[in-house]
């Protein structure tokens, strides 16, 4: 039987783009949401949450996202980290996906986007 509600961590250091992303999101399933404003917190939710998905800006405060990516990878090599920012260069691309990345989604996002994503690594959506 499928899960109802899916653990989705939203760590950006800005509260608007969490909400933004929160929203966009909440139109497309069920989720509890958890939400951390720089790397070192998101790493640290991660281990105490163990959330299903996990979406990352890569320019944070503390430990920037490819750091907190490498950390949540050693700590849970399963887990599901999604790049969304607006830095979408071909060498953060690269950094991300060496890291442990499984997506990478370029800041303004599209809510299609979100939702393949959603689909992808979560099987829930239509």
């Amino acid at each position: 039987m499928a899960k109802e509600t899916f653990k989705v961590l939203i760590c950006d250091d800005s509260i608007l783009v969490r909400k933004k992303l929160k929203e966009a999101l909440s139109a497309l399933a069920s989720f509890e949401f958890l939400e951390a404003g720089d790397g070192q917190t998101a790493i640290d939710v991660y281990k105490k949450e163990r959330p299903d998905l996990v979406f990352m800006d890569l320019v944070i405060p503390v430990k920037d996202g490819i750091t907190a990516v490498k950390e949540i990878k050693e700590f849970d090599n399963d887990a599901l980290v999604v790049i969304a920012s607006s830095s979408g260069t071909q060498e953060n691309l690269k950094k991300a996906i060496k890291a442990g990345a499984v997506e990478f989604i370029q800041k303004p996002w599209e809510q299609e986007q979100l939702s393949n994503v959603v689909k992808k690594f979560l099987k829930k959506g239509e």
